[in-house]
Protein backbone atom coordinates (compact mmCIF):
# COMPACT_ATOMS: atom_id res chain seq x y z
CA UNK A 1 0.00 0.00 0.00
CA UNK A 2 2.86 2.39 0.87
CA UNK A 3 4.46 1.72 -2.54
CA UNK A 4 1.23 2.57 -4.34
CA UNK A 5 0.88 5.84 -2.41
CA UNK A 6 4.53 6.69 -3.11
CA UNK A 7 4.11 6.02 -6.83
CA UNK A 8 0.95 8.13 -6.86
CA UNK A 9 2.76 11.05 -5.21
CA UNK A 10 5.73 10.76 -7.59
CA UNK A 11 3.49 10.65 -10.65
CA UNK A 12 1.56 13.69 -9.45
CA UNK A 13 4.79 15.58 -8.80
CA UNK A 14 6.06 14.77 -12.29
CA UNK A 15 2.73 15.79 -13.80
CA UNK A 16 2.87 19.14 -12.00
CA UNK A 17 6.41 19.69 -13.25
CA UNK A 18 5.51 18.88 -16.88
CA UNK A 19 2.14 20.59 -17.08
CA UNK A 20 3.41 22.60 -20.06
CA UNK A 21 5.27 20.97 -22.98
CA UNK A 22 8.99 21.61 -22.66
CA UNK A 23 10.33 20.80 -26.13
CA UNK A 24 7.44 21.84 -28.33
CA UNK A 25 8.16 25.54 -28.95
CA UNK A 26 11.43 26.88 -30.30
CA UNK A 27 12.83 30.36 -29.67
CA UNK A 28 11.23 32.92 -32.03
CA UNK A 29 14.61 34.50 -32.83
CA UNK A 30 17.96 32.98 -33.83
CA UNK A 31 19.91 35.04 -31.31
CA UNK A 32 20.63 34.75 -27.62
CA UNK A 33 17.41 35.79 -25.95
CA UNK A 34 17.84 38.90 -23.80
CA UNK A 35 14.77 40.49 -22.27
CA UNK A 36 13.69 44.08 -21.82
CA UNK A 37 10.37 42.95 -20.32
CA UNK A 38 9.26 39.83 -18.45
CA UNK A 39 5.92 38.12 -18.16
CA UNK A 40 3.30 39.73 -15.89
CA UNK A 41 5.58 42.56 -14.84
CA UNK A 42 3.74 45.69 -13.77
CA UNK A 43 2.83 48.10 -16.54
CA UNK A 44 0.44 51.06 -16.72
CA UNK A 45 -3.05 49.66 -16.10
CA UNK A 46 -2.11 46.07 -16.98
CA UNK A 47 0.18 43.12 -16.41
CA UNK A 48 2.61 42.51 -19.27
CA UNK A 49 1.28 39.56 -21.25
CA UNK A 50 4.49 38.21 -22.77
CA UNK A 51 8.25 38.49 -23.11
CA UNK A 52 9.84 41.57 -24.67
CA UNK A 53 12.91 40.24 -26.47
CA UNK A 54 15.69 42.66 -27.39
CA UNK A 55 16.58 42.73 -31.09
CA UNK A 56 20.09 44.21 -30.86
CA UNK A 57 18.72 47.77 -31.13
CA UNK A 58 17.64 47.23 -34.72
CA UNK A 59 14.68 46.08 -36.78
CA UNK A 60 14.47 43.41 -39.47
CA UNK A 61 15.58 40.29 -37.59
CA UNK A 62 14.00 37.07 -38.82
CA UNK A 63 11.09 35.95 -36.66
CA UNK A 64 10.43 32.20 -36.70
CA UNK A 65 7.22 30.43 -35.91
CA UNK A 66 7.65 28.68 -32.58
CA UNK A 67 6.07 25.49 -33.98
CA UNK A 68 3.95 24.32 -36.89
CA UNK A 69 0.39 25.54 -37.13
CA UNK A 70 -1.60 28.13 -39.04
CA UNK A 71 -1.97 31.89 -38.97
CA UNK A 72 -5.27 32.39 -37.17
CA UNK A 73 -5.22 36.17 -36.80
CA UNK A 74 -3.41 39.17 -38.24
CA UNK A 75 -3.90 42.59 -36.75
CA UNK A 76 -2.39 45.82 -38.02
CA UNK A 77 -2.98 48.91 -35.89
CA UNK A 78 -1.42 52.28 -35.24
CA UNK A 79 -1.13 51.60 -31.52
CA UNK A 80 -0.86 48.56 -29.22
CA UNK A 81 1.02 45.67 -30.83
CA UNK A 82 1.33 47.48 -34.17
CA UNK A 83 1.75 44.72 -36.73
CA UNK A 84 0.91 41.49 -34.92
CA UNK A 85 0.71 37.85 -35.91
CA UNK A 86 -1.17 35.04 -34.13
CA UNK A 87 -0.35 31.40 -34.89
CA UNK A 88 -2.51 28.55 -33.57
CA UNK A 89 -0.77 25.20 -33.03
CA UNK A 90 -2.10 21.62 -33.05
CA UNK A 91 -1.56 21.31 -29.27
CA UNK A 92 -4.15 24.05 -28.65
CA UNK A 93 -1.80 26.90 -27.79
CA UNK A 94 -1.45 30.13 -29.75
CA UNK A 95 1.78 32.11 -30.09
CA UNK A 96 1.72 35.87 -30.63
CA UNK A 97 4.38 38.05 -32.26
CA UNK A 98 4.03 41.84 -31.87
CA UNK A 99 5.58 45.16 -33.00
CA UNK A 100 6.65 43.56 -36.29
CA UNK A 101 8.24 45.52 -39.13
CA UNK A 102 6.65 43.35 -41.79
CA UNK A 103 5.39 39.83 -42.42
CA UNK A 104 6.88 37.07 -44.57
CA UNK A 105 6.11 37.44 -48.31
CA UNK A 106 3.05 35.15 -48.37
CA UNK A 107 1.54 36.72 -45.23
CA UNK A 108 2.45 40.23 -46.39
CA UNK A 109 0.70 39.61 -49.73
CA UNK A 110 -2.39 38.31 -47.91
CA UNK A 111 -2.69 41.27 -45.55
CA UNK A 112 -1.90 43.93 -48.17
CA UNK A 113 -4.62 42.50 -50.38
CA UNK A 114 -6.99 42.96 -47.45
CA UNK A 115 -5.76 46.50 -46.80
CA UNK A 116 -6.28 47.56 -50.41
CA UNK A 117 -9.66 45.85 -50.51
CA UNK A 118 -10.78 47.66 -47.35
CA UNK A 119 -8.82 50.84 -48.21
CA UNK A 120 -7.45 50.95 -44.68
CA UNK A 121 -4.05 50.55 -43.07
CA UNK A 122 -5.65 49.26 -39.88
CA UNK A 123 -7.14 45.82 -40.47
CA UNK A 124 -7.83 42.67 -38.49
CA UNK A 125 -8.22 39.35 -40.28
CA UNK A 126 -8.92 35.79 -39.12
CA UNK A 127 -7.65 33.34 -41.78
CA UNK A 128 -8.97 29.78 -41.67
CA UNK A 129 -6.81 26.71 -41.14
CA UNK A 130 -5.99 26.18 -44.80
CA UNK A 131 -5.28 29.74 -45.92
CA UNK A 132 -1.91 30.38 -44.21
CA UNK A 133 -0.36 27.18 -42.82
CA UNK A 134 3.14 27.51 -41.37
CA UNK A 135 5.78 24.89 -40.63
CA UNK A 136 8.33 24.58 -37.84
CA UNK A 137 11.30 26.94 -38.30
CA UNK A 138 9.49 28.95 -40.95
CA UNK A 139 10.28 32.68 -41.09
CA UNK A 140 6.90 34.33 -40.62
CA UNK A 141 7.89 37.95 -40.03
CA UNK A 142 10.66 40.43 -39.32
CA UNK A 143 11.11 42.24 -36.01
CA UNK A 144 10.21 45.89 -35.78
CA UNK A 145 9.15 48.84 -33.68
CA UNK A 146 5.52 49.35 -34.72
CA UNK A 147 2.57 50.30 -32.53
CA UNK A 148 3.15 51.30 -28.92
CA UNK A 149 6.69 49.97 -28.83
CA UNK A 150 9.24 52.13 -27.03
CA UNK A 151 12.14 50.77 -29.09
CA UNK A 152 12.98 47.86 -31.40
CA UNK A 153 12.03 44.51 -29.86
CA UNK A 154 9.84 41.45 -30.35
CA UNK A 155 6.84 40.98 -28.09
CA UNK A 156 6.27 37.22 -27.78
CA UNK A 157 3.34 35.47 -26.09
CA UNK A 158 1.97 31.99 -25.58
CA UNK A 159 -1.78 31.73 -24.91
CA UNK A 160 -3.91 28.73 -24.01
CA UNK A 161 -7.16 27.79 -25.76
CA UNK A 162 -9.06 30.18 -23.45
CA UNK A 163 -6.90 33.09 -24.72
CA UNK A 164 -5.13 33.39 -21.37
CA UNK A 165 -1.46 34.46 -21.65
CA UNK A 166 1.01 32.14 -19.91
CA UNK A 167 4.65 32.77 -19.04
CA UNK A 168 6.56 31.45 -22.10
CA UNK A 169 9.40 30.40 -19.81
CA UNK A 170 7.14 27.65 -18.47
CA UNK A 171 7.50 26.01 -21.90
CA UNK A 172 11.27 25.69 -21.73
CA UNK A 173 12.29 29.04 -23.19
CA UNK A 174 15.34 29.87 -21.11
CA UNK A 175 16.81 33.23 -20.20
CA UNK A 176 20.18 33.36 -18.44
CA UNK A 177 19.49 34.56 -14.91
CA UNK A 178 21.65 33.99 -11.85
CA UNK A 179 20.76 37.24 -10.08
CA UNK A 180 18.44 37.43 -7.10
CA UNK A 181 15.47 39.80 -7.11
CA UNK A 182 15.99 43.02 -5.18
CA UNK A 183 13.85 45.36 -3.10
CA UNK A 184 13.93 49.15 -3.22
CA UNK A 185 11.16 50.07 -0.75
CA UNK A 186 8.94 48.58 1.96
CA UNK A 187 5.71 50.02 3.32
CA UNK A 188 3.41 49.14 6.19
CA UNK A 189 -0.34 49.71 5.96
CA UNK A 190 -3.01 49.87 8.68
CA UNK A 191 -6.18 48.07 7.60
CA UNK A 192 -8.53 50.50 9.34
CA UNK A 193 -8.70 53.23 11.99
CA UNK A 194 -8.15 50.68 14.74
CA UNK A 195 -4.67 49.74 13.49
CA UNK A 196 -1.37 51.55 14.06
CA UNK A 197 2.24 51.25 12.95
CA UNK A 198 4.75 53.18 15.03
CA UNK A 199 1.81 55.08 16.54
CA UNK A 200 0.58 56.20 13.11
CA UNK A 201 -2.65 55.29 11.37
CA UNK A 202 -1.35 55.75 7.84
CA UNK A 203 0.94 54.15 5.30
CA UNK A 204 4.51 54.49 6.48
CA UNK A 205 7.80 53.66 4.74
CA UNK A 206 10.09 51.26 6.59
CA UNK A 207 13.87 51.63 6.59
CA UNK A 208 15.28 48.88 4.43
CA UNK A 209 18.51 47.23 5.63
CA UNK A 210 20.35 45.18 2.96
CA UNK A 211 22.23 42.13 4.24
CA UNK A 212 25.52 40.74 2.96
CA UNK A 213 23.80 37.64 1.57
CA UNK A 214 21.51 39.71 -0.67
CA UNK A 215 18.51 39.47 1.63
CA UNK A 216 16.89 42.31 3.57
CA UNK A 217 15.43 43.23 6.91
CA UNK A 218 13.88 46.32 8.45
CA UNK A 219 14.13 47.83 11.89
CA UNK A 220 11.68 46.51 14.43
CA UNK A 221 8.32 48.16 14.20
CA UNK A 222 5.76 48.65 16.92
CA UNK A 223 2.24 47.88 15.83
CA UNK A 224 -1.29 47.24 16.97
CA UNK A 225 -4.31 45.81 15.13
CA UNK A 226 -4.68 44.47 11.60
CA UNK A 227 -1.87 45.57 9.30
CA UNK A 228 -0.40 44.64 5.94
CA UNK A 229 2.77 45.29 3.99
CA UNK A 230 3.82 46.30 0.50
CA UNK A 231 7.10 46.04 -1.36
CA UNK A 232 8.70 47.60 -4.41
CA UNK A 233 10.73 44.81 -5.99
CA UNK A 234 12.38 43.98 -9.31
CA UNK A 235 14.53 41.36 -10.97
CA UNK A 236 17.46 41.59 -13.37
CA UNK A 237 18.71 38.95 -15.79
CA UNK A 238 22.42 38.35 -16.41
CA UNK A 239 22.67 39.94 -19.85
CA UNK A 240 20.51 43.05 -19.45
CA UNK A 241 20.37 46.05 -17.09
CA UNK A 242 16.57 46.31 -17.17
CA UNK A 243 14.53 46.27 -13.98
CA UNK A 244 11.99 43.55 -14.68
CA UNK A 245 9.16 41.88 -12.83
CA UNK A 246 9.44 38.99 -10.41
CA UNK A 247 7.80 35.56 -10.70
CA UNK A 248 6.39 34.85 -7.25
CA UNK A 249 5.88 36.68 -3.94
CA UNK A 250 4.91 34.83 -0.76
CA UNK A 251 4.57 36.07 2.78
CA UNK A 252 4.68 34.22 6.10
CA UNK A 253 3.64 35.16 9.61
CA UNK A 254 5.45 33.29 12.36
CA UNK A 255 6.38 30.64 9.79
CA UNK A 256 2.87 30.13 8.37
CA UNK A 257 2.14 31.12 4.77
CA UNK A 258 -0.62 33.71 4.61
CA UNK A 259 -0.26 35.12 1.10
CA UNK A 260 1.04 34.21 -2.36
CA UNK A 261 1.06 36.05 -5.67
CA UNK A 262 2.02 33.72 -8.51
CA UNK A 263 2.72 35.50 -11.81
CA UNK A 264 2.23 32.43 -14.00
CA UNK A 265 -0.96 33.06 -15.96
CA UNK A 266 -3.84 35.51 -16.07
CA UNK A 267 -6.75 36.50 -18.29
CA UNK A 268 -7.08 39.76 -20.18
CA UNK A 269 -10.40 40.43 -18.46
CA UNK A 270 -8.66 40.69 -15.08
CA UNK A 271 -5.47 42.54 -16.00
CA UNK A 272 -7.03 45.95 -15.22
CA UNK A 273 -7.19 44.92 -11.55
CA UNK A 274 -3.44 45.50 -11.34
CA UNK A 275 -4.43 48.97 -10.15
CA UNK A 276 -6.18 47.37 -7.18
CA UNK A 277 -3.14 45.18 -6.47
CA UNK A 278 -0.66 48.06 -6.29
CA UNK A 279 -0.84 51.13 -4.06
CA UNK A 280 -2.48 53.22 -6.77
CA UNK A 281 -2.24 56.52 -4.91
CA UNK A 282 1.50 56.01 -4.33
CA UNK A 283 1.94 55.22 -8.02
CA UNK A 284 0.10 58.34 -9.13
CA UNK A 285 1.83 60.68 -6.70
CA UNK A 286 5.36 59.20 -6.48
CA UNK A 287 5.59 56.96 -9.58
CA UNK A 288 6.43 54.01 -7.34
CA UNK A 289 4.52 50.72 -7.61
CA UNK A 290 4.17 49.14 -4.18
CA UNK A 291 2.90 45.58 -4.56
CA UNK A 292 0.49 45.21 -1.67
CA UNK A 293 0.76 41.83 0.03
CA UNK A 294 -2.88 41.74 1.04
CA UNK A 295 -6.14 41.45 -0.89
CA UNK A 296 -8.39 44.49 -0.83
CA UNK A 297 -12.14 44.43 -1.36
CA UNK A 298 -13.36 43.46 -4.84
CA UNK A 299 -9.99 42.37 -6.23
CA UNK A 300 -10.69 39.21 -8.27
CA UNK A 301 -7.15 38.49 -9.52
CA UNK A 302 -6.69 34.78 -10.16
CA UNK A 303 -2.98 34.98 -9.33
CA UNK A 304 -3.67 35.14 -5.59
CA UNK A 305 -3.07 31.85 -3.77
CA UNK A 306 -2.93 30.54 -0.20
CA UNK A 307 -4.59 33.64 1.20
CA UNK A 308 -5.27 33.70 4.95
CA UNK A 309 -7.26 36.63 6.41
CA UNK A 310 -6.76 38.44 3.11
CA UNK A 311 -3.02 38.60 3.82
CA UNK A 312 -3.37 40.90 6.83
CA UNK A 313 -1.86 40.05 10.20
CA UNK A 314 -3.31 40.82 13.61
CA UNK A 315 -0.80 42.28 16.04
CA UNK A 316 -1.68 42.17 19.72
CA UNK A 317 -0.19 43.96 22.70
CA UNK A 318 2.92 42.46 24.36
CA UNK A 319 3.79 40.08 21.51
CA UNK A 320 6.96 39.57 19.52
CA UNK A 321 6.38 38.21 16.00
CA UNK A 322 8.08 37.93 12.62
CA UNK A 323 6.67 38.72 9.19
CA UNK A 324 8.70 37.35 6.31
CA UNK A 325 8.49 37.90 2.56
CA UNK A 326 9.96 35.55 -0.03
CA UNK A 327 10.49 36.85 -3.57
CA UNK A 328 11.47 34.60 -6.47
CA UNK A 329 12.30 35.09 -10.12
CA UNK A 330 11.55 32.44 -12.72
CA UNK A 331 15.00 30.86 -12.32
CA UNK A 332 14.12 30.33 -8.64
CA UNK A 333 16.65 32.86 -7.37
CA UNK A 334 15.19 33.85 -4.02
CA UNK A 335 15.34 36.97 -1.87
CA UNK A 336 13.87 37.27 1.61
CA UNK A 337 12.73 40.21 3.69
CA UNK A 338 12.32 39.97 7.47
CA UNK A 339 10.11 42.37 9.43
CA UNK A 340 10.26 41.94 13.24
CA UNK A 341 7.15 43.26 14.99
CA UNK A 342 6.61 44.23 18.60
CA UNK A 343 2.99 44.32 19.74
CA UNK A 344 2.29 47.65 21.45
CA UNK A 345 -0.73 48.91 23.38
CA UNK A 346 -3.40 50.60 21.30
CA UNK A 347 -2.45 54.28 21.29
CA UNK A 348 -4.92 56.94 22.24
CA UNK A 349 -5.29 59.00 19.09
CA UNK A 350 -7.80 61.69 18.33
CA UNK A 351 -8.57 61.83 14.65
CA UNK A 352 -9.15 65.20 13.08
CA UNK A 353 -12.64 65.82 11.80
CA UNK A 354 -12.70 65.86 8.03
CA UNK A 355 -15.08 68.31 6.42
CA UNK A 356 -17.21 66.05 4.22
CA UNK A 357 -19.91 68.57 3.35
CA UNK A 358 -18.37 69.32 -0.04
CA UNK A 359 -17.79 65.67 -0.90
CA UNK A 360 -20.08 63.31 -2.78
CA UNK A 361 -20.59 59.66 -1.90
CA UNK A 362 -20.03 57.31 -4.82
CA UNK A 363 -21.34 53.84 -4.09
CA UNK A 364 -19.93 50.74 -5.66
CA UNK A 365 -23.32 49.19 -6.51
CA UNK A 366 -25.34 52.25 -7.54
CA UNK A 367 -25.34 54.73 -10.38
CA UNK A 368 -24.24 58.18 -9.23
CA UNK A 369 -24.99 61.34 -11.20
CA UNK A 370 -23.04 64.46 -10.25
CA UNK A 371 -24.39 67.64 -11.83
CA UNK A 372 -23.59 71.32 -11.61
CA UNK A 373 -24.95 73.79 -14.14
CA UNK A 374 -24.45 72.58 -17.71
CA UNK A 375 -21.93 69.84 -16.83
CA UNK A 376 -22.50 66.42 -15.33
CA UNK A 377 -20.69 63.15 -14.62
CA UNK A 378 -22.36 59.73 -14.53
CA UNK A 379 -20.61 56.98 -12.57
CA UNK A 380 -22.10 53.51 -13.10
CA UNK A 381 -22.13 50.50 -10.74
CA UNK A 382 -18.76 48.73 -10.31
CA UNK A 383 -16.79 51.73 -11.48
CA UNK A 384 -15.20 52.20 -8.06
CA UNK A 385 -13.98 49.26 -5.99
CA UNK A 386 -15.60 50.46 -2.77
CA UNK A 387 -17.85 53.25 -1.54
CA UNK A 388 -15.83 56.47 -1.58
CA UNK A 389 -16.23 60.18 -0.96
CA UNK A 390 -14.98 62.28 -3.86
CA UNK A 391 -14.60 65.96 -4.66
CA UNK A 392 -16.73 67.41 -7.46
CA UNK A 393 -17.24 70.98 -8.59
CA UNK A 394 -17.70 72.89 -11.80
CA UNK A 395 -16.10 76.25 -12.52
CA UNK A 396 -16.78 77.88 -15.87
CA UNK A 397 -16.23 75.05 -18.38
CA UNK A 398 -14.01 72.94 -16.13
CA UNK A 399 -15.07 69.92 -14.09
CA UNK A 400 -12.93 69.19 -11.05
CA UNK A 401 -13.53 65.48 -10.48
CA UNK A 402 -11.45 64.43 -7.49
CA UNK A 403 -7.74 63.68 -7.89
CA UNK A 404 -6.39 60.90 -10.06
CA UNK A 405 -5.54 58.70 -7.07
CA UNK A 406 -8.40 56.16 -7.18
CA UNK A 407 -8.25 53.02 -9.33
CA UNK A 408 -11.37 52.55 -11.45
CA UNK A 409 -12.77 49.36 -12.95
CA UNK A 410 -14.69 50.91 -15.83
CA UNK A 411 -15.41 54.16 -17.62
CA UNK A 412 -17.55 56.97 -16.29
CA UNK A 413 -19.28 59.48 -18.58
CA UNK A 414 -18.70 63.25 -18.80
CA UNK A 415 -21.50 65.34 -20.33
CA UNK A 416 -21.58 68.98 -21.39
CA UNK A 417 -24.63 70.95 -22.52
CA UNK A 418 -23.29 73.32 -25.19
CA UNK A 419 -26.58 75.05 -26.04
CA UNK A 420 -25.13 78.37 -24.83
CA UNK A 421 -22.46 78.34 -27.54
CA UNK A 422 -22.91 79.84 -30.99
CA UNK A 423 -23.84 77.33 -33.67
CA UNK A 424 -20.70 78.17 -35.65
CA UNK A 425 -18.52 77.17 -32.68
CA UNK A 426 -20.27 74.00 -31.55
CA UNK A 427 -18.71 71.72 -34.19
CA UNK A 428 -15.20 72.65 -33.04
CA UNK A 429 -15.70 71.85 -29.36
CA UNK A 430 -14.40 68.72 -27.66
CA UNK A 431 -13.92 67.40 -24.13
CA UNK A 432 -10.34 67.36 -22.89
CA UNK A 433 -8.60 66.17 -19.77
CA UNK A 434 -5.95 68.49 -18.32
CA UNK A 435 -2.77 66.62 -17.43
CA UNK A 436 0.73 67.27 -16.18
CA UNK A 437 2.21 70.18 -14.30
CA UNK A 438 1.16 72.69 -16.96
CA UNK A 439 -2.36 71.21 -17.27
CA UNK A 440 -2.17 70.63 -20.99
CA UNK A 441 -5.41 69.56 -22.69
CA UNK A 442 -5.59 66.00 -24.00
CA UNK A 443 -8.43 64.97 -26.30
CA UNK A 444 -10.92 62.49 -24.84
CA UNK A 445 -13.03 60.62 -27.41
CA UNK A 446 -15.95 63.01 -27.79
CA UNK A 447 -19.37 62.37 -29.33
CA UNK A 448 -21.99 64.97 -30.08
CA UNK A 449 -25.74 64.46 -30.11
CA UNK A 450 -27.63 67.69 -30.61
CA UNK A 451 -26.36 70.14 -28.03
CA UNK A 452 -24.76 67.51 -25.80
CA UNK A 453 -21.11 66.48 -25.85
CA UNK A 454 -20.25 63.15 -24.24
CA UNK A 455 -16.93 61.49 -23.43
CA UNK A 456 -16.00 58.34 -21.56
CA UNK A 457 -12.94 58.13 -19.33
CA UNK A 458 -11.37 55.91 -16.70
CA UNK A 459 -9.32 58.59 -14.98
CA UNK A 460 -10.44 61.13 -12.42
CA UNK A 461 -9.03 64.65 -12.69
CA UNK A 462 -9.87 67.94 -14.39
CA UNK A 463 -12.00 67.98 -17.54
CA UNK A 464 -12.81 70.98 -19.67
CA UNK A 465 -14.21 72.12 -23.00
CA UNK A 466 -11.68 73.03 -25.68
CA UNK A 467 -12.12 74.39 -29.20
CA UNK A 468 -9.96 73.33 -32.13
CA UNK A 469 -10.20 75.55 -35.20
CA UNK A 470 -6.79 74.84 -36.72
CA UNK A 471 -6.55 72.11 -39.38
CA UNK A 472 -3.76 69.50 -39.40
CA UNK A 473 -0.40 70.14 -41.07
CA UNK A 474 0.88 68.06 -44.00
CA UNK A 475 4.51 68.32 -45.11
CA UNK A 476 6.48 66.20 -47.62
CA UNK A 477 9.63 64.66 -46.19
CA UNK A 478 11.64 63.15 -49.05
CA UNK A 479 10.27 64.83 -52.17
CA UNK A 480 9.13 68.10 -53.66
CA UNK A 481 6.49 68.93 -56.24
CA UNK A 482 7.22 67.66 -59.77
CA UNK A 483 10.17 65.57 -58.65
CA UNK A 484 11.30 62.32 -60.29
CA UNK A 485 11.09 59.46 -57.80
CA UNK A 486 12.11 56.54 -60.01
CA UNK A 487 14.93 55.50 -57.67
CA UNK A 488 12.93 55.93 -54.49
CA UNK A 489 11.56 52.96 -52.55
CA UNK A 490 9.36 55.04 -50.25
CA UNK A 491 7.22 58.15 -50.36
CA UNK A 492 7.17 59.91 -46.96
CA UNK A 493 4.97 62.66 -45.57
CA UNK A 494 4.75 64.20 -42.09
CA UNK A 495 1.34 64.93 -40.60
CA UNK A 496 0.55 66.63 -37.29
CA UNK A 497 -2.22 68.29 -35.31
CA UNK A 498 -1.53 70.49 -32.30
CA UNK A 499 -4.72 70.08 -30.28
CA UNK A 500 -7.46 67.48 -30.86
CA UNK A 501 -5.17 65.07 -32.73
CA UNK A 502 -5.30 63.12 -35.99
CA UNK A 503 -8.52 61.19 -36.58
CA UNK A 504 -8.09 59.81 -40.10
CA UNK A 505 -6.20 60.23 -43.34
CA UNK A 506 -6.63 59.17 -46.95
CA UNK A 507 -4.10 59.16 -49.79
CA UNK A 508 -4.70 58.65 -53.52
CA UNK A 509 -2.54 58.66 -56.63
CA UNK A 510 -4.38 59.53 -59.85
CA UNK A 511 -7.63 59.04 -57.94
CA UNK A 512 -6.73 55.52 -56.77
CA UNK A 513 -6.32 54.75 -53.04
CA UNK A 514 -2.78 53.91 -51.92
CA UNK A 515 -1.62 52.32 -48.69
CA UNK A 516 0.29 54.63 -46.37
CA UNK A 517 1.54 53.35 -43.03
CA UNK A 518 1.07 55.77 -40.15
CA UNK A 519 3.69 55.87 -37.39
CA UNK A 520 2.26 58.13 -34.68
CA UNK A 521 5.59 58.17 -32.81
CA UNK A 522 7.24 60.05 -35.70
CA UNK A 523 4.05 61.55 -37.24
CA UNK A 524 5.00 59.91 -40.52
CA UNK A 525 2.97 58.49 -43.41
CA UNK A 526 4.95 56.12 -45.64
CA UNK A 527 4.03 54.51 -48.95
CA UNK A 528 6.05 51.59 -50.32
CA UNK A 529 6.38 51.78 -54.11
CA UNK A 530 6.95 48.01 -54.10
CA UNK A 531 3.18 47.69 -53.68
CA UNK A 532 3.16 48.23 -57.48
CA UNK A 533 -0.01 50.30 -57.49
CA UNK A 534 1.74 53.40 -58.85
CA UNK A 535 2.32 52.48 -62.50
CA UNK A 536 2.00 55.74 -64.47
CA UNK A 537 4.84 58.09 -65.34
CA UNK A 538 3.07 61.26 -64.20
CA UNK A 539 1.30 60.89 -60.86
CA UNK A 540 -0.97 63.22 -58.96
CA UNK A 541 -0.78 62.67 -55.22
CA UNK A 542 -3.60 63.82 -52.97
CA UNK A 543 -3.62 63.42 -49.17
CA UNK A 544 -6.50 64.47 -46.94
CA UNK A 545 -5.93 64.53 -43.16
CA UNK A 546 -8.74 65.16 -40.66
CA UNK A 547 -8.48 65.90 -36.95
CA UNK A 548 -10.85 64.75 -34.21
CA UNK A 549 -13.27 67.69 -34.57
CA UNK A 550 -13.47 67.51 -38.36
CA UNK A 551 -10.91 70.12 -39.46
CA UNK A 552 -9.34 68.87 -42.69
CA UNK A 553 -6.26 69.70 -44.71
CA UNK A 554 -5.49 68.67 -48.27
CA UNK A 555 -2.04 68.26 -49.76
CA UNK A 556 -1.50 67.84 -53.51
CA UNK A 557 1.65 67.31 -55.51
CA UNK A 558 2.84 65.78 -58.75
CA UNK A 559 5.71 63.32 -59.02
CA UNK A 560 7.17 61.23 -61.84
CA UNK A 561 8.33 57.61 -62.07
CA UNK A 562 9.42 55.27 -64.80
Amino acid sequence: MKKIILLFLISNTLYAQTEYPQDYFRDPLDITLILSGTFAELRSNHFHSGLDIKTQRKTGLKVYTAAEGYVSRIKVSHYGYGKALYITHPNGYTTVYGHLKKFSPKIEAYIKNCQYEKESYEVEMFPNKIELPVSTDEVVAFSGNTGGSGGPHLHFEIRDNAERPINPMLFGINIKDSKKPFITSVYAYPKDKNAFINVKNERIPLRLIPQQDGNYKVEKIKAYGNIGFGIVSYDKQDLAPNNNGVSNISSYYNGNKIYEMDFKRFSFSETKHLNRFIDFELWKTKKTRSQQLFVKENNPLSMFKNIVDNGYIKVEDSTSTLYKVEIKDYADNTTTLSIPIIGAPKPIVEFEDVNEEDKYLVKNQETTVLKDGLASVTIYPNTVYEDVLIDFKVSSDSIYLHKDVLPLQKNFVVNYDISNYKDVDKSKLFIARLYGYYKKPSYVGTKRKGDTLTARSKTFGIYTLEADTIPPKIEPINFTNKKWLSKYRYLKVKISDDLSGISKYRATVNGKWILMEYDYKTNTLTHDFNDDVVTDTENNLKIIVTDNVGNSSTFEATFFRK
